[in-house]
C-alpha cells in the first residue's frame, strides 16, 4: 500500500505541481483546501478541477474564515490590491495574517487522522512577494512543531512537511508542471475574481514571467504577452 501524502491545494500553479510531484514520489494523494474568505472562490473550483484531472479521490474543503477581522486585500475588498508591480523588501498588502500557520495546522490534523506520512505544500521562496511564511526558516520550524504537538509526533511518526518547489525559480517550476502533465491553464493565481486573469497584480506578473521564459508564452494573459513583445 502506497503511504498517504496531504496536499495543500491552493488551486494555483505551485501547489497543483506540488500535488503532482507528490503522486509522482509514490504517494496517494489526499487533497486539502481552504477557503478562508478570499476575494473569489475562482481558485477553489480550480482546486476541483486540478484534483479531477491529478485523479486524486479524496478531496476535502474547509471553511476558515479569515475574512472576519480583515488584514490583508485578499481578505478585505475595502483594501485595494496593488498592481503597480512586485516591490523588493516590501511585504505587500496581499499577505494575509497567519495564512499558512492556520493552514498547516488544519493539514496537521487532517495527516494526523489520516495516518500521512507527509504533508506537501507549494511554498516558494525564490520568485514570490516576500511573505514571511514561505522560507525555509518557517518550514522547519513549523516540522519541530509537527513533532512536538502531535499525537504521532510523540511516537516518533511526525509527518514530513514537503516544499518542493521552495527553492525553484517560478519558470522552473512551470517546466516541472509540464514534466508532471499539471493543467497549468487550469490553475488559478490572479487575486482578483474576474473571468480572465488581470495580467497587473504581483501574482499574475509573476506568473506571466515565469510562463514566457519557460516558453509557454501562449498561456500568458495578453498584457504579459504584449510586454513580452516590446522587449
Amino acid at each position: 500500500m502506497k503511504p498517504i501524502a496531504i496536499v495543500l491545494l491552493s488551486g494555483g500553479l505551485d501547489s497543483a505541481t506540488a500535488a503532482a510531484q507528490a503522486i509522482a514520489d509514490g504517494y496517494t494523494v489526499i487533497a486539502l483546501s481552504l477557503d478562508y474568505g478570499q476575494r473569489h472562490v475562482r481558485e477553489l473550483l480550480a482546486a476541483k478541477q486540478i484534483a479531477i484531472h491529478l485523479g486524486i479521490q479524496e478531496h476535502f474543503t474547509l471553511d476558515v474564515n479569515l475574512a472576519q477581522w480583515g488584514g490583508s486585500s485578499l481578505t478585505d475588498e475595502t483594501i485595494t490590491v496593488p498592481l503597480e508591480g512586485v516591490q523588493s523588501d516590501v511585504i505587500p498588502n496581499t499577505y494575509v495574517p497567519g495564512r499558512n500557520t492556520v493552514f498547516l495546522a488544519t493539514a496537521l490534523s487532517l495527516a494526523e487522522a489520516k495516518n500521512a506520512a507527509a504533508i506537501y505544500l507549494g511554498i516558494n521562496a525564490v520568485d514570490y512577494s516576500g511573505y514571511p511564511d514561505c522560507r525555509p526558516a518557517y518550514l522547519e520550524a513549523y516540522q519541530h512543531l509537527a513533532t512536538l504537538s502531535s499525537k504521532a509526533g510523540l511516537a516518533g511518526n511526525a509527518p514530513k512537511l514537503m516544499a518542493p518547489l521552495v527553492m525553484d525559480s517560478k519558470a522552473d517550476i512551470v517546466r516541472r508542471a509540464m514534466q508532471l502533465d499539471v493543467p497549468i491553464a487550469q490553475t488559478w493565481s490572479c487575486y482578483q475574481g474576474e473571468s480572465e486573469p488581470c495580467g497587473l497584480c504581483d501574482s499574475c506578473r509573476i506568473r506571466d514571467r515565469a510562463l514566457i521564459e519557460a516558453g509557454c508564452i501562449e498561456l500568458a494573459t495578453a498584457i504579459g504577452q504584449a510586454l513580452h513583445n516590446t522587449l
